[in-house]
């Protein structure tokens, strides 16, 4: 059991390590006056190149979309002494906007004569690590960290911190323990704090994966104390979920539960900030349109004024006109009249999903308030009697309420932004057990209180060409609801079927209350919005399967359903496969 919490914290660590190598250790070092400078003298020099002065001015700024456009302009100009400059900026900025691909060919492109030409290898060697080509990216960092300090716009410690982060994914730990030491005692000589926990963590993780508890340990703790100056709601998250993790492999439950307490604040902090800037986002875009419609309903009113009064114009000239300009009208109004109806039905259609949808949403929230209300005030009888058994099973069951009612929100954003098209939609290559694996992480403690067992058998060659996003909303909700409707005992499994030539079939099976016939083939139906429940001990509204159902279908794929009452219930998800992985 501790070998498997601890695999557990390491899977965490590198995976954070390897999704966000730039984040945590590439920092930009603030000496830049020599690059500025250099650029400068450029745009005195050169007063006539106002490409180039805007594509400095933008980069300096980290707009980095304007950078792009304004270097494309200059590099058009094929001015050979500023070619250079401006395909360094385009790869910094492709780079920024994680586009690794362009970024490489645009350094590739800048001359070994180019005066910073140093910093190309620092960026080669980003785009290395990011792409976990470690034994080429550590040829890049050893070649920076010959170079005297001075020379490049980077700090020493974040050189040796890549090669650090090279040689411990090449499992090569006693150099990598010398370079990660050593820069973590460079950020203390500079007492850069966010460094300095980001050093913290990657020191720790490295004797984690040796099994060295009693080294990795401290430095844990180093990092979650100096986590609370730093204002990085992500950085106190990943801190806190580490010394919850460890505190549970020393069997220190309570502090362990203190530590997940605190992960899920700093979890909802972030997620509520995230939340706020889409809504936000969202509602701008929403009053643009509206904005633009009024405009755009101005103008065909105008347009219509014109038309009936030079209608009336030629009307008082010839009766044959006045005539043929009657009937012309009288059809219109018909054929306006049939829009108006068609657009009146449909309208109401919706207003009649949107009422129910309000309906049913908003008596689950009220259910879930009104129950936490009934055991927050049973909380106080039993703290007041010190019953700590039932204060066990109370807040328990507040955070399965909890969770119930913030998964409803959850979905209930996700499908307006599915309706208004407003999401964000990318498809790409996805390894789907990794998917798998970082949404079970979050459920084990679910399972845990409802004693079920967890299976996963996903085969690790699947892979899948889809939108991340989605795919971690349909096996979320899936596994939400296995969880529900599963007894204490029962067993859940997720695990791959045989895939076919275009297709991956990932299956999650439950043994839970199951369903009959009917319900089955009334949720496969498309035509299906809401559904209301059958059981009120349970919060749900159909919402997060008619969510599931839109981006299965929006991702090209297709979903099936077996089930069989009081027996248990089986997923089927086949979602495109992606044929050119090598």
């Amino acid at each position: 059991m501790l070998k498997e919490k601890k695999i557990g914290i390491i899977f965490f660590v590198l995976l954070f390590l390897i999704c966000f190598p730039f984040i945590l250790f590439s920092q930009k070092s603030l000496n830049e006056d020599l690059l500025k400078t250099e650029i400068k003298k450029k745009v005195t020099k050169l007063k006539e190149e106002i490409d180039f002065d805007k594509a400095q001015k933008f980069f300096f700024e980290m707009d980095w979309d304007s950078t792009l456009v304004y270097s494309m302009r200059q590099l058009s100009r094929n001015n050979v002494e500023l070619n250079d400059y401006c395909h360094y900026f385009r790869a910094v900025g492709f780079l920024r906007k994680k586009l690794y691909k362009e970024a490489k060919n645009e350094l590739k492109f800048v001359s070994k004569k180019f005066t910073f030409y140093h910093n190309v290898n620092f960026y080669l060697g980003e785009i290395a690590l990011e792409q976990k080509e470690f034994e080429l990216a550590l040829e890049y960092f050893k070649f920076i960290e010959k170079l005297p300090e001075r020379s490049y716009e980077f700090k020493k410690n974040t050189v040796l911190q890549n090669i650090g982060l090279c040689y411990l994914h090449l499992k090569k730990f006693d150099k990598a323990e010398g370079y990660l030491l050593q820069s973590s005692k460079l950020n203390e000589i500079r007492k850069d704090t966010l460094s300095l926990v980001k050093s913290y963590i990657a020191v720790a993780n490295l004797y984690y994966i040796q099994y060295k508890d009693n080294q990795a340990v401290p430095y844990f703790e180093k990092a979650y104390n100096l986590s609370k100056k730093v204002k990085s709601f992500d950085l106190k998250r990943i801190v806190t979920k580490n010394m919850a993790v460890v505190e549970e492999n020393r069997k220190n439950f309570p502090l362990a539960l203190t530590y997940r307490k605190e992960y899920e604040t700093w979890k909802d902090s972030l997620n509520d900030q995230n939340k706020v800037w889409e809504i936000a986002e969202v509602e701008k875009k929403f009053a643009i349109k509206q904005k633009q419609k009024e405009v755009n309903i101005l103008a065909a009113e105008n347009k219509a004024k014109i038309a009936e009064r030079n209608g009336f114009l030629i009307s008082s000239v010839l009766l044959f006109i006045l005539l043929g300009t009657g009937v012309y009208f009288y059809r219109q109004k018909i054929r306006n009249s049939k829009i108006i109806l068609a657009q009146k039905n449909e309208l109401d259609e919706l207003n009649a999903t949107k009422d129910k949808l309000f309906s049913i949403v908003s008596h689950d929230l009220r259910s879930s308030v009104n129950a936490l209300k009934t055991s927050n005030g049973k909380l106080i009888d039993n703290l007041e009697s010190k019953n700590y058994t039932e204060l066990d099973v109370l807040l328990h069951k507040n955070s399965s309420i909890a969770s119930g009612a913030y998964n409803l929100l959850d979905n209930l954003l996700n499908w307006a932004l599915l309706q208004t098209k407003q999401g964000y939609f990318y498809q790409e290559s996805l390894h789907l057990a990794t998917i798998v694996q970082h949404v079970e992480y979050n459920y084990k403690p679910l399972m845990l209180n409802k004693n079920i067992e967890f299976k996963t058998n996903v085969s690790a060659s699947d892979y899948v060409f889809a939108d991340l996003d989605s795919v971690k909303i349909i096996i979320r909700n899936f596994l939400d609801n296995a969880i529900k409707f599963s007894k204490e005992n029962g067993t859940i499994s997720i695990y791959s079927r045989p895939a076919s030539e275009d297709f991956c079939y990932l299956v999650i099976e439950d043994t839970g209350l199951g369903m009959n016939e009917a319900t089955r083939k009334e949720l496969l139906k498309e035509t299906i919005l809401l559904s209301k429940k059958q059981n009120d001990d349970i919060i749900g509204t159909g919402l997060g399967m008619q969510l599931c159902k839109s981006l299965i279908r929006k991702n090209e794929g297709k979903l099936d359903i077996e089930s069989e009452e009081n027996v248990g219930t089986r997923i089927i998800i086949a979602l495109p496969k992606f044929k050119n992985h090598g």
